[in-house]
């Protein structure tokens, strides 16, 4: 079923990974940020594990991008790609760094980043994190491969920038939120559910985390819906509390949110018992996919407490 999420702190304005990555090219095209501590010519081959994968590739990336060769690096069949990465990043001359991940060691970061082949490169570039391409290349076509990446990201492959002209920096993305973008992005409800909870226990207060797993649910109620049928059967049966949920669903994952509320509130208004208290747990869950400051739901709150008093 299509979905309108386009309306700000909805689960996929909030989370979704093609969002960020037109942001990113957005951004980056303004940016050419590259800063190495490395000797020009010398490529810093960094090596991160799963407990140092946020701090040496996604925070670094805030100031120079990074490529993640996630790999097995005993494996014969990908040590002559792994040399021609190696050769690449020296001639980049500090404009981007490798990130080499061994995911036998490491089958956390194996999970997190959703592999599927041996190996797969990622871009990390201002704490955002996206895929390139599986499996391993010749060097002629990986040379063509990372040109055009960087090309459509605006990003210059010369010298590092001097000290002090890189852009304003953002907050770093938890691993967690990133395998939540990508499971999103495949579609798997069941792995953005898992790291957007695995995120919760480790943050109880991460606001795009609950909205996230809130947003999660919403899709999962609305799955199998159709969005007509619902809507005109509700329009008859206005005391039908399950049905007006469900209609309110529908509204939500189409951006109509002020329909969602109003609707569910008038639910509240009309009924009593466990009738209403399920229309008014049913509308707090929808406050969860947005903001706590969004107007939309200060307006709602209001309306509701009106409503029950």
């Amino acid at each position: 079923m299509a979905a309108d999420f386009s309306r700000p702190g909805s689960l996929y304005g909030a989370v979704d990974l093609g969002a960020r990555k037109q942001a990113l090219e957005a951004q980056a095209r303004r940016e050419a940020a590259a800063k190495n501590p490395a000797a020009p010519g010398t490529p810093e081959l960094i090596e991160p594990t799963a407990a140092t994968f946020t701090a040496e590739v996604v925070e670094r990336s805030m100031s120079v991008p990074v490529i993640v060769e996630a790999t097995v690096p005993r494996a014969e069949q990908v040590q002559q790609f792994s040399l021609a990465m190696e050769k690449l990043a020296a001639e980049a001359g500090g404009s981007w760094l490798l990130a080499r991940v061994d995911v036998e060691a490491n089958p956390e970061l194996a999970q997190a980043l959703r592999m599927r082949a041996v190996p797969t490169v990622y871009l990390a570039v201002q704490g955002q994190l996206m895929p390139l391409f599986e499996g391993p290349l010749p060097e002629a076509q990986l040379r063509q491969a990372l040109t055009q990446v960087f090309e459509q990201l605006g990003v210059e492959l010369g010298p590092p920038a001097a000290p002090g002209e890189e852009g304003p920096a953002e907050p770093p993305v938890d691993p967690d939120l990133l395998a939540a973008d990508m499971a999103i992005e495949d579609g798997d409800l069941d792995a953005a559910e898992a790291a957007f909870g695995r995120l919760l226990a480790r943050s109880p207060n991460d606001e795009e985390a609950k909205i996230g797993l809130a947003g999660v649910g919403l899709v999962r109620r609305t799955t199998g819906l159709n969005p007509a049928d619902v809507l005109g059967r509700a329009a008859d049966a206005s005391a039908d509390v399950v049905l007006q949920t469900q209609a309110a669903d529908v509204e939500m994952l189409a951006g109509e949110v002020d329909a969602a509320f109003t609707r569910l509130i008038g639910v509240v208004r009309r009924t009593a018992g466990d009738d209403r208290d399920k229309a008014r747990r049913h509308l707090l869950g929808l406050f969860d996919t947005l903001p706590a400051d969004d107007p939309a739901v200060a307006k709602a709150r209001r309306g509701l407490a009106s409503a029950l008093f």
